[in-house]
C-alpha cells in the first residue's frame, strides 16, 4: 500500500498546492489514500475528508471550534503518513512561494500499533518514544504535549476509540442499534473475547515486553508471562471495585491487543441494507460526534489532541 518515490512526490504536490490548506491546520492521518483510484486530483483531495479515517477526525473537532478547522488527509498506512509529513516539510522549504502549507501548522496522527516504527531526522526516534513522551498511565502528559508535532494514539489502534466503555450509551442509543456476536452489542462483551484471545496473538506475544512496558502503571496485573498476564486482567476485570478500577482495566487491554479486529465484528442490525462496512463509517461518525463534545481533559487523548492543536491557530 506504501507510496513509491514518484507517487509520494504528487501526493504532497497536491496538497500543499491547495489552497483549502491556507492558515490553517493540516492534519495527517492513515487511511485509505487518492492513488487507490488513479492519479492524485485537486477533485479527489477536496473529497479527502468525505474518506473513512479523515471523516472520522474531521467529526471529531470540538462543538466550539467554528473558525478555521483543521484540514484532514489520508495518507496511507503509517509509514506513509510520517513520509507524508517530511516530504511536505522539504517541498515547502524548496519552493515555499508555490506552498499553502504553513509548517508550524503540519501535525500527524498515527495508531501506537503493537510494533515499533522508526523516525529518522526527529525529536523522537521512533513511534514508541514519542508515545512514552506524550503518555503517562494512559493520560496525556499535558506539559509535553505541546512538543509534539507527529502525534501517536495512547491506545494501540485509531479503532479503539470507537470501543471505549463510556460509548456504549452511543451504541444503546443510535439509530440502528450495532450487533455483536448475534446480540445486541455490550462492549464488556468485547472486552472479554479480547482478553480471551490474548494467549494466540502472535503479534502480542513476539512484541511481550514492549506491551508489558506500557501497561507496567496498572497494578495486580502479572506481567511476567502472557497466560499469566491474561489470567490477571480477567481477575481484575471482573472484580473491580468501581468503574474506574474497571476502566483501567480497559484502558490496559486496548492499549495492548489488536481493537481493529473486534471493529470489524461490530455488524449492523437486519434491517440494514447498505453493507457492514458502510455500517461502521457511519457508526464511527456518530461516535466522532460524541468525541467532539467532550471535555478535553488529559484522560479524553482525542479531545485533548485537539486541544492542543488549537493552540496554533
Amino acid at each position: 500500500m506504501s507510496f513509491n518515490s514518484k507517487e509520494l512526490e504528487e501526493h504532497c504536490q497536491t496538497i500543499i498546492k491547495s489552497s483549502r490548506i491556507k492558515s490553517k491546520i493540516v492534519v495527517l492521518c492513515e487511511g485509505v489514500i487518492s492513488k487507490m483510484q488513479g492519479r492524485p486530483s485537486p477533485q479527489s483531495y477536496k473529497n479527502m475528508e468525505q474518506l473513512p479515517d479523515a471523516n472520522f477526525y474531521n467529526a471529531c473537532v470540538p462543538t466550539w471550534w467554528k473558525q478555521k478547522r483543521p484540514q484532514f488527509f489520508n495518507c496511507g498506512d503509517r509509514k506513509d503518513v510520517i513520509d507524508t509529513y517530511f516530504t511536505l516539510l522539504t517541498l515547502h522549504k524548496e519552493d515555499s512561494t508555490n506552498s499553502y502549507l504553513d509548517p508550524d501548522r503540519l501535525f500527524a496522527i498515527i495508531d501506537l500499533d503493537i510494533q515499533v516504527s522508526a523516525i529518522d531526522n526527529y525529536n523522537f526516534t521512533d513511534t514508541e518514544e514519542i508515545f512514552r513522551d506524550l503518555y503517562e498511565k494512559s493520560e496525556v502528559r499535558e506539559q509535553n504535549a505541546k512538543h509534539h508535532r507527529i502525534w501517536i494514539t495512547g491506545l494501540i489502534h485509531k479503532e479503539a476509540y470507537f470501543l471505549t466503555p463510556e460509548l456504549q450509551p452511543t451504541f444503546d442509543s443510535y439509530l440502528h442499534p450495532p450487533i455483536y456476536q448475534e446480540n445486541p452489542a455490550q462492549l464488556t462483551n468485547v472486552y472479554w473475547d479480547m482478553a480471551e484471545a490474548i494467549c494466540s496473538d502472535l503479534d502480542l506475544q513476539n512484541n511481550l515486553q514492549r506491551a508489558f512496558d506500557r501497561i507496567k502503571y496498572c497494578s495486580q496485573l502479572d506481567c511476567t508471562e502472557i497466560n499469566k498476564f491474561q489470567d490477571s486482567w480477567k481477575k481484575r476485570f471482573k472484580n473491580a471495585v468501581d468503574e474506574d478500577h474497571k476502566n483501567q482495566s480497559i484502558a490496559v487491554l486496548l492499549t495492548v491487543t489488536k481493537a481493529k479486529d473486534y471493529w470489524k465484528k461490530i455488524q449492523p442490525p437486519v434491517e440494514w441494507s447498505r453493507g457492514d462496512r458502510v455500517f461502521r463509517e457511519q457508526l464511527s461518525l456518530e461516535i466522532g460526534r460524541f468525541y467532539s463534545e467532550q471535555s478535553s481533559d488529559v484522560k479524553c487523548h482525542i479531545p485533548f489532541f485537539f486541544k492542543t492543536l488549537h493552540e496554533f491557530v
